[in-house]
């Protein structure tokens, strides 16, 4: 396959059914903002829940849709979902901004979850890059100053996991039922730095390079395992790893991410590291965790297999991961593992009935039991993410 064929199957992917169907399928006209929860078959919870991070993501879509084709139903969406997360989920009294909210928009989880602030900071950075609303790059770098203030670690260095409403300390660190209880976790440290990076494009203040300096250097010398070059995923304060599992889809996001905050970052020393690093976490990711058929495994400990299915958003960053490992090697596998997950997408995860992708499928291709196609996780931006790098890196840029 050509590459000018495989961007135009990307940009059709993306245009014609990811983003169509949140804009046919989200917008709940009745309450505001967007809904909660939509099942597989497009049936619609009205009255369920509605998550920070779903409305982030919807935001930092949509933005980032507008900025790359300027088309006004990118910007109607953009706009919405600035405007109800400024208006409902924003913390007037302790900054911030809460978990969840019902679907009238009254708060029902009001912890501040650093991987909530985080994806609020990627989405207003991305908003202003999108429409220039100095409102928004002013949210974003308070923000900034809000985490930096209340969840940074002037120790050990890098972002306790949450805080209670006023910023004083929780128990309740867990992002989701999944995860373990700890105050540390790879996954709320790989989306401060996505938010970092992107907030930095606009804003290269001393104060945030440093701290993006920081947070690299934090990835790279105690996330990233420098034996087997899998993530470590949870922590205690001091650093010390708290289980042995592997996730797949977080290895080969990481790897591409730590590359681009140290492109954006531009110091050569930390750059020539996460290279080595993008390409080395690539290569294990390639030799243990894709499967056959082209798809990528959920999870794993070492020698083992816990999850064999493969949900949608691994999926979409192994299309990136592997290939940026291929820009930066020039290694013809990593194309073709890039290819293949492009391929395995394609055929057994885009929903050619209702729209969007599945969730999940398991390893013989069926779907799998989870139904969410909307929810508090499941979200535009993997797979628009996915699409965007890709449109950028095969028109022959770097990135999005």
């Amino acid at each position: 396959m050509q590459n000018k064929d495989w961007l135009a199957k990307i940009e059709a992917e993306l245009k014609d059914n990811i983003l169509q169907f949140w804009l046919e399928h989200t917008i709940d006209e009745e309450n505001g903002g967007f809904y909660g929860f939509i099942s597989r078959d497009l049936t619609v919870n009205r009255q369920a829940d509605k998550g920070l991070v779903l409305n982030t993501r919807i935001l930092w879509t949509f933005s980032s849709a507008f900025r790359l084709y300027g088309d006004s139903r990118y910007l109607e969406m953009a706009d919405r979902a600035y405007r109800y997360i400024t208006s409902y989920f924003t913390d007037p009294q302790h900054g911030g901004l809460y978990w969840m909210l019902d679907y009238k928009g009254a708060v029902t989880s009001s912890k501040k979850q650093v991987y909530g602030q985080a994806f609020a900071i990627y989405a207003f950075s991305e908003y202003y890059r999108a429409t220039g609303d100095e409102d928004a790059l002013t949210k974003a770098v308070e923000l900034f100053h809000v985490l930096e203030r209340h969840s940074y670690d002037p120790v050990d260095k890098g972002y306790i996991e949450a805080s209670a409403r006023d910023w004083s300390e929780t128990n309740e660190n867990s992002l989701s039922d999944k995860d373990l209880n700890t105050k540390k976790s790879m996954n709320t440290h790989l989306h401060v730095l996505e938010a970092y990076t992107n907030l930095y494009r606009v804003w290269p203040e001393p104060e945030l390079r440093d701290k993006l300096r920081e947070l690299i250097v934090v990835m790279l010398r105690h996330i990233v395992d420098n034996e087997s070059y899998h993530f470590k995923l949870f922590f205690d304060m001091e650093w010390n790893s708290q289980n042995s599992h592997i996730s797949y889809g977080h290895d080969i996001e990481g790897s591409w991410l730590i590359h681009e905050a140290a492109e954006v970052l531009g110091e050569p020393e930390l750059l020539e590291e996460s290279v080595a690093v993008a390409i080395a976490m690539a290569e294990v990711t390639l030799r243990e965790g894709v499967d056959e058929d082209g798809g990528l495994f959920n999870e794993a400990e070492p020698g083992k297999l816990l999850d064999s299915d493969k949900d949608w958003w691994p999926q979409a960053e192994a299309v990136v991961g592997f290939y940026n490992a291929y820009q930066l090697s020039g290694t013809l596998s990593y194309l073709e593992a890039a290819r293949k997950s492009w391929h395995f997408i394609e055929s057994k995860l885009v929903d050619t009935e209702y729209g969007e992708w599945l969730w999940s499928v398991k390893r013989d291709g069926s779907p799998s039991g989870n139904i969410e196609k909307v929810s508090p996780w499941k979200c535009p931006y993997h797979n628009s993410r996915a699409c965007f790098e890709m449109i950028g890196r095969l028109r022959g840029g770097s990135a999005h």
